[in-house]
């Protein structure tokens, strides 16, 4: 399925019209984030940008076909652990045409200091020498008109990387930009290395359609872009640019992609425009941990209501998870299985069941009203964690984590605890 089939169904679209300033875009989606979602007509000839087409469970659950947290997080572990293989399309070059340079295509910068124009939402698909393939979301930026730096982290595809340079081998890559939700959201999954996120993705739609460019990479069929090309051994400044965490990642030298071709559909290509930051960026980056906190918490805590990783963690660094107590202990676990089950979590709060983790100022009450620190407070010292955090010791994401506890005790008199209500 295209991208602009999948939005056209939304509700709440709002269309734009150019003239475009240099952040009138940007400016759009963090005025729309989680009220509507803009359509943006001529963003150059031929292109339609849209963006916050996942900003919201609401959204996200329309997609997945799902009504609710548990059911959403079920399918999404379950497509990881029986994939779907995807289908080959023999014939597809001929709904595509092909353009000169990287230039061409309608990217944009989000925030003032940011170095140049890139890609946010753009899935690299990569073959690496031992036949696995990888989909993760990775910056993309120019750096000519056919080369481009990524920012690579540690993990599958930046393994692929390491050991096809260390061979002498470049990497054949397709970066796939204006994909279905859900190929995003299997994009930005974690599954074991050797799963192939498009057939996670494929399990998650039913069937996935992809073709095979003459590098051997895969790409989604119907990708309104298709950018084929090698990762080198070339390096390059990348950044700055505006991370998750809402502030400027540092400059660092990263691989240079060589570009063989440029592929952009025919008719009205729809490239999605996701802001750096911005509750689109949490929700699809964290939404597969907070699935994975779920099911650890659920394995040593059964009755566990709401698991979220919170908007001012930006939806990775800090997690809020209400449950019910059996014995003491209980909360403790459950923190301990939330870092287990997500590494790059810093801070870990456990609420009763009667908080909502939705609520920061119910989360904040629950603190000063049930944590004893004493007994409710426990730091993990020099844990590996994320290298989104500012101030972790080191670039691999080394830090101290804080669990805590902020459930009633259970040997305390529950009167103390109980929330004063006004009768209707």
């Amino acid at each position: 399925m295209a991208l602009s089939e999948a939005v056209s169904k939304l509700p709440g679209l709002r269309i734009y019209n150019p003239p475009y300033g240099e952040f009138t875009i940007s400016k759009v989606l963090k005025e729309s984030e989680g009220r509507w979602t803009p359509l943006f007509k001529g963003v150059k000839p031929g292109y339609v940008g849209v963006g916050n087409i996942i900003d919201t469970r609401a959204k996200l659950y329309q997609y997945l076909g799902v009504k609710d947290d548990e059911e959403a997080y079920s399918k999404l572990l379950s497509a990881a652990e029986s994939p779907l293989a995807v289908e080959k399309v023999s014939t597809w070059r001929d709904v595509y045409k092909t353009v000169d340079s990287l230039y061409d295509l309608p990217m944009v910068r989000y925030y003032e200091k940011e170095a140049r124009p890139y890609i946010t939402a753009g899935i690299v698909i990569g073959a690496g020498p031992d036949g696995v393939y990888n989909a993760s979301i990775h910056r993309f930026s120019p750096v000519g008109s056919r080369k481009a730096v990524i920012r690579l982290v540690p993990r599958h595809l930046y393994h692929i990387y390491k050991s096809s340079i260390e061979r002498g081998r470049e990497v054949p890559v397709a970066v796939a930009w204006g994909v279905h939700p859900l190929v995003l959201l299997a994009a930005a999954s974690s599954p074991p290395y050797g799963v192939f996120e498009l057939t996670v993705a494929s399990r998650l739609m039913g069937g996935l359609k992809v073709v095979e460019l003459d590098n051997g990479a895969l790409a989604p069929f119907l990708s309104s872009v298709i950018i084929e090309g090698f990762i080198t051994a070339e390096q390059a400044e990348e950044g700055p640019f505006v991370d998750i965490v809402g502030v400027y990642d540092r400059v660092r030298l990263q691989p240079v992609v060589r570009i063989e071709r440029i592929y952009v559909l025919r008719e009205e290509a729809y490239v999605h425009y996701l802001l750096p930051a911005g509750l689109e960026h949490m929700l699809l980056m964290g939404f597969e941990r907070e699935a994975k906190i779920w099911r650890a918490v659920k394995s040593v805590v059964p009755r566990v209501k709401k698991v979220r990783l919170t908007r001012g963690g930006f939806g990775w660094l800090v997690a809020v998870i209400s449950l019910e107590k059996s014995v003491e202990g209980d909360a403790k676990n459950a923190l301990l299985a939330a870092f287990a089950a997500h590494p790059s979590l810093k801070i870990a709060i456990a609420v009763d069941s009667d908080i909502d983790p939705d609520d920061p100022l119910d989360v904040e009450w629950a603190i000063a009203t049930r944590l004893r620190a004493d007994r409710g407070l426990f730091v993990i010292p020099y844990a590996r964690g994320s290298t989104l955090d500012p101030v972790a010791l080191n670039e691999e994401g080394l830090t101290y984590k804080i669990g805590i506890d902020a459930t009633r005790p259970l040997d305390a008199n529950p009167i103390l605890f109980e929330r004063a209500r006004i009768p209707e």
